[in-house]
């Protein structure tokens, strides 16, 4: 790979997780080098090694042409992307997986794309790809709750191929989580937050070795984090509609307790103060919100 001072443009670091990959990881790592030496760009890799337990550790060891970092045990894959962020050279940061379901070779597209983006991210929306059916109902459900919520179109809330400056992954460090969701709440805070994410369609392979996500419990979480992250940068998407749904509700009972009945009983002046209350502090969330924004820019 060239060394900084080599080629023009902007120096890369390429930053790849690996947790029980020794399946894998050998011949990833050969196509990695293989398209950053073809690349216009200078670059480097940094493979964090999660903790691995079946050999992934040793093999990297024996790879030339990377920097390699260890956790003494598994901390998750947010932690791991943490780790190598913090140590990079690059201003720019490419991630991608150690399990060869990413097209390697579309890292110098993301890279490009960088030149007017903020966040470039490779969307498995392509001809071939094998995202297992299982996963494609809550994938569909997860998206669509999160283009709602961030007023944005998603074509792929939580893809592991994508490139950022390190400088804006290191400002909203405090809010990414250590594991899987750390794709999904860097989506939806640069999104939230108004900066430009350019995605770009990519084929996505069938995986070498066994996925590490656990279906039920990971869905339950990323609706969580999503909740939680537009809460963070637009909470009168989160408040409001609650507000107006439990407000409805109260006001149309005591329409009918009223006609029907004439008379109005606690639940739904319950109902209506609670819309109310909700309103309020979504008002309140988004003021602050809106504060610290301004504040940071």
């Amino acid at each position: 790979m060239a060394s900084r001072g080599d080629r023009d443009g902007p120096h890369v670091t390429v930053v790849v997780p690996a947790y029980n990959e020794a399946d894998a990881i050998v011949e990833c790592m050969q196509q990695l080098r293989s398209v950053l030496d073809a690349a216009d760009f200078s670059a480097e890799i940094v493979v964090v090694d999660d903790g691995s337990t079946d050999g992934t550790g040793e093999k990297l060891r024996e790879i030339e042409g990377i920097r390699l970092l260890e956790h003494d045990h598994n901390r998750g894959y947010g932690a791991a992307l943490k780790t190598g962020i913090r140590d990079a050279d690059g201003e720019i940061i490419v991630i991608s997986d150690a399990d060869g379901t990413y097209p390697i070779d579309r890292i110098p597209d993301l890279v490009a794309a960088m030149e007017s983006a903020d966040m470039a991210v490779g969307a498995r929306t392509g001809e071939n790809v094998r995202i297992p059916p299982l996963r494609r109902p809550a994938k569909w459900f997860l998206t669509a709750l999160a283009s709602y919520l961030s007023e944005s179109e998603i074509p792929d809330l939580n893809s592991g191929l994508r490139a950022f400056r390190r400088d804006d992954a290191l400002r909203l460090f405090g809010i990414l989580p250590e594991g899987f969701s750390f794709t999904t709440t860097i989506t939806l805070a640069m999104m939230s937050s108004g900066r430009r994410v350019d995605f770009i369609p990519i084929d996505y392979h069938q995986r070498t070795g066994r996925s590490k996500i656990r279906p039920i419990q990971d869905t339950w979480n990323f609706i969580v984090l999503i909740l939680r992250t537009i809460s963070l940068f637009n909470p009168l998407k989160v408040y409001l509609p609650v507000a107006a749904i439990i407000g409805l509700a109260g006001v149309g009972k005591a329409i009918y307790n009223m006609a029907v009945y004439n008379n109005i009983a606690d639940a739904e002046l319950l109902l209506i103060i609670c819309a109310l209350v909700l309103g309020a502090i979504g008002m309140l969330a988004d003021i602050v919100t809106r504060t610290r924004l301004f504040m940071v820019d």
